[in-house]
């Protein structure tokens, strides 16, 4: 089996992604990224996710953003409860090639050619990290930047979900047997990964539901 590098946040495009990565053979380390995110409750599903999705091993790398600030996810800086115009405020500079600079790294100590993301450009929040564009030109940057890459490996950076619906994800999740309870996508879910069910998160994971016609496994906290 040929080792993978997966990223998982807890959330249900990483879930599923690990899931096909191993029906595909790949012998899978998941990797999750302590980044100053509001809660660790994705942190705390992450690495239940890995143990029930069958990974070799679970790794969780610190990175303080909440130093730099900038994101309503790192800062002080109230979430949405409504899509406005522009990218929104919950894009998190830079998260996307940090995380995956770091599963690069890890990539080249395991002698893993390959990396898995859970980046999705169809029914998602516009970030600018979420798009082929990105990941193509990251995966340009990974044959350059390494000793495995010089060396003539073909590093490849997979993103099996990149252009694929909500409604297709769950599907898919559906199809791979992926617990969907278990995940946290909200983004200001409670301690117990209770969510909020107002953010965008959640709006668009709600939607992928309904338009799958699958029932909601979310845990939702009760609203006054």
């Amino acid at each position: 089996m040929k080792p993978a590098v997966i990223l998982v946040s807890g959330g249900m495009d990483s879930a599923v992604v690990l899931a096909l990565a191993k029906e595909r053979g790949f012998a899978c380390y998941a990797l999750s990224v302590s980044y100053g995110q509001r809660h660790s409750a994705e942190l705390v599903a992450a690495a239940e996710l890995a143990q029930a999705l069958g990974a070799i091993a679970h790794k969780t790398v610190v990175v303080d953003l909440r130093s730099i600030g900038g994101s309503a996810l790192t800062a002080d800086i109230a979430v949405p409860e409504a899509p406005g115009p522009g990218i929104p405020v919950t894009y998190v500079p830079a998260r996307n090639t940090i995380m995956l600079s770091v599963a690069l790294g890890w990539a080249e100590v395991l002698g893993a050619d390959d990396i898995f993301c859970g980046v999705n450009a169809v029914d998602y929040s516009g970030y600018p990290d979420c798009r082929p564009e990105f990941i193509e030109a990251f995966e340009r940057l990974a044959k350059l930047a390494t000793k495995a890459g010089v060396e003539g490996h073909g590093l490849r950076v997979h993103a099996p979900l990149i252009r694929m619906s909500k409604a297709e994800i769950v599907r898919e999740g559906m199809r791979l047997g992926v617990d969907f309870s278990r995940t946290v996508s909200c983004y200001q879910a409670d301690a117990e990964g209770q969510a909020c069910g107002l953010c965008d998160a959640c709006r668009l994971r709600a939607e992928g539901f309904a338009a799958a016609g699958v029932a909601d496994p979310t845990r939702y906290r009760p609203h006054s």
